[in-house]
């Protein structure tokens, strides 16, 4: 059974930080590239940011030069260290695959607010 769980979200003031974590089990991870997206109250799922399978990184210009993505294969795990945070950025934010999606987790709330 493929499984994405998402963790790490939290309420942060602005200008802090936070880790996301998206754990995929049941699917054959290090192969496929993998997103993190955001949906925001009332607003649709936007793509915030991308990773290869070889590692090459795309970003939303919203986040371009604040957030990082990256990948341990090991651990199956994909992350998203986010810097500067603004009111704008709360969300709640998700997980999948690139290109060939699976069932949505249950994403991670970050609130932003001071």
């Amino acid at each position: 059974q493929v499984q994405l769980v998402e963790s790490g979200g939290g309420l942060v003031q602005p200008g802090g930080s936070l880790r996301l974590s998206c754990a995929a089990s049941g699917m054959y991870f290090s192969p496929y590239a993998m997103d993190w997206y955001r949906q925001a109250p009332g607003k649709q799922r936007d793509l915030v940011a991308r990773i290869t399978s070889g590692g090459s990184t795309n970003y939303a210009d919203s986040v371009k030069g604040r957030f990082t993505i990256s990948r341990d294969n090991a651990k199956n795990t994909v992350y998203l260290q986010m810097t500067g945070l603004k009111s704008e950025d709360t969300a709640v934010y998700y997980c999948n695959r690139a290109w060939t999606p699976l069932a949505w987790g249950q994403g991670t709330q970050v609130t932003v607010s001071s």
